[in-house]
């Protein structure tokens, strides 16, 4: 006779195997992401190039993120192959691009930006795949292993910065260290984890189910909200280094400067976390209830997030000559401008018809990821014309008209009051 019991506490001991395995992959594995917007400053110099041809440095990580995830999703990849091996396999490629990168940028400026674009592709068989990884082996507690997968990318995503802060390193020696993590990532990966027994396939993309999902209002809210999201958060993590540098260019030494923008981006692991956990509670506190109850609770945690990280782009703006204050404010910046960003991913999941949530999660990434190379070069264009305080303040329009929308949408999903079904039955 089998031992339920016996089976259950092997399943949750590979449960959290697998949650440090896998995020510590994916914080190794994301480390090249930013890893070019790190030693951008350096790379001006020696290209002699304004800013707006080094912001296509992060550009094309953003594009090709977004060209591989659509490609991913037509050929449906991790069904065809296993997820794991996608992971693993597109770690690898990633850090041979970005190696390449570092090889060939500085006396070939365009097949570094390509090299970029490469790594941004490579990258897309990462992150996404890593997420159907961990909900292959959660189905209660998704939330929180989400998030906590969220937080370790967002930790990889500033670990570029924490290198370059460890004393006169070379541009060079940061992408490449850069690389050599992902390599262990993909080691990781291919070596110790595995799909777990909750696994779930992917429908191919499907793109006639693109005009259904523009015609749903509440997954045009969802969408509309999660765009203003990614405007102001690639914005803020490319430049941020470079905002915290304005008072400090002769006060303070490019190391701090460094260290706080690392600590200002893995912040947000601490927002990803706790959302991961109030998402958690808020499905058990509604378990039968009604999806529209979790959609407006869901719907309210992205309209308070996105109130405060607002609200920290208004007050960066107004600090830039106060190096303390400025980094103060931006670390209450880093918690709130990611914390909200699984719960986009859910919603659209919950609304959208069950058979394509992969294309509608696929449009919804290929579309935030594709804006955010407007908002990257808008930033840059902005501080140009008009200085650094009036680019800050355009970020938070992201976040401004992402509360409209999702305030819309907790208003559409909220359940009817008593007094509201009495007067609709006297109406009728």
């Amino acid at each position: 006779m089998v031992d339920v019991r016996f089976l259950e506490n092997r399943v949750i001991d590979s449960q959290r195997k697998t949650l440090w395995l896998l995020c510590t992959a994916e914080l190794l594995a994301m480390t090249p992401w930013f890893a070019g917007t790190t030693v951008v400053r350096q790379l001006q110099v020696t290209w002699h190039a304004d800013s707006g041809t080094v912001a296509w440095v992060t550009m094309a990580v953003q594009l090709g993120f977004v060209a591989g995830a659509l490609l991913s999703a037509v050929l449906n990849l991790s069904d065809v192959f296993s997820a794991t091996h996608v992971f693993a396999v597109s770690s690898l490629m990633a850090a041979v691009a970005n190696i390449l990168f570092a090889c060939v940028a500085v006396d070939h400026i365009r097949t570094g930006i390509f090299l970029r674009f490469v790594t941004g592709m490579f990258l897309a068989g990462v992150y996404p795949t890593g997420m159907k990884i961990m909900a292959s082996w959660y189905r209660d507690g998704r939330g929180f292993a989400l998030g906590a997968l969220i937080g370790a990318l967002t930790i990889g995503s500033a670990l570029p910065h924490a290198l370059y802060a460890m004393g006169q390193i070379p541009w060079r020696g940061v992408i490449l260290a850069a690389s050599t993590l992902t390599l262990v990532a993909s080691a990781i990966v291919w070596a110790f984890v595995r799909e777990g027994p909750y696994l779930l396939p992917n429908p191919p993309f499907d793109l006639s189910q693109v005009g259904r999902i523009i015609r749903d209002r509440r997954l045009r809210l969802a969408n509309l909200g999660y765009l203003g999201h990614m405007w102001e958060l690639y914005s803020m993590w490319t430049w941020i280094a470079v905002i915290l540098a304005i008072p400090s260019v002769r006060t303070v030494r490019r190391e701090w400067t460094e260290t706080a923008s690392f600590f200002a981006i893995a912040i947000g692991a601490v927002g990803c976390l706790g959302a991961g956990v109030i998402a958690d509670r808020i499905g058990d506190a509604a378990h039968g209830a009604r999806d529209s109850v979790r959609i407006a609770a869901r719907a309210r945690v992205a309209v308070i997030s996105m109130t405060v990280s607002g609200s920290c782009c208004l007050l960066a703006a107004r600090l830039v000559q106060h190096f303390v204050a400025l980094v103060t404010v931006s670390m209450v910046w880093g918690i709130a401008i990611i914390a909200d960003s699984a719960q986009f991913s859910a919603i659209v999941s919950e609304v959208s018809d069950q058979r394509y949530v992969g294309t509608a999660l696929t449009l919804q990434t290929a579309l935030g990821f594709l804006l955010t190379s407007f908002s990257i070069r808008g930033f840059s264009a902005i501080a140009a014309r008009w200085g650094w305080s009036w680019a800050i303040v355009s970020l938070a329009a992201g976040p401004a008209l992402g509360c409209l929308a999702m305030l819309r949408l907790q208003r559409s999903s909220a359940p009817e009051s008593p007094r509201t079904k009495v007067l609709v039955r006297m109406d009728r």
